[in-house]
């Protein structure tokens, strides 16, 4: 019993790992990929299923992606400013400070980098 069930998880493991790799390495499309299972012998509601779970994930960790571009990048960005703003305010008058213009910089480019993926990238 537990054999079957076992071979059972290889086999749905190795439709998943194919899907993926078709989707993934060989760019077809959702449908391309349903359309390839089915050929291979999977029924259509299995095949819609299984393209539709891939989907969701592949959504998932793009947004999740997304997400922590946006949060580093502000990270980044603000880091920069305060760094810019508190030797600015320390510094005694006529005195030097440091200008972090490439946090800022990076920070503000990955924060948008990311706010594009999440937009438009979806």
């Amino acid at each position: 019993m537990e054999n079957e069930n076992n071979q059972e998880k290889d086999v749905v493991q190795q439709v998943y790992n194919y899907a993926i790799n078709l989707i993934v390495n060989e760019k077809k499309t959702y449908n391309e990929t349903i359309a390839i299972l089915m050929s291979t012998g999977l029924d259509g509601e299995t095949a819609n299923f299984v393209v539709s779970n891939i989907q969701n994930r592949i959504k998932e960790e793009r947004e999740e992606i997304a997400n922590k571009n946006m949060l580093y990048g502000a990270l980044w960005c603000i880091g920069g400013l305060l760094v810019t703003g508190v030797s600015y305010a320390v510094a005694i008058e006529g005195g030097s400070y440091f200008i972090t213009w490439g946090a800022v910089v990076f920070g503000g480019w990955q924060f948008l980098k990311g706010l594009y993926q999440k937009v438009f990238r979806k």
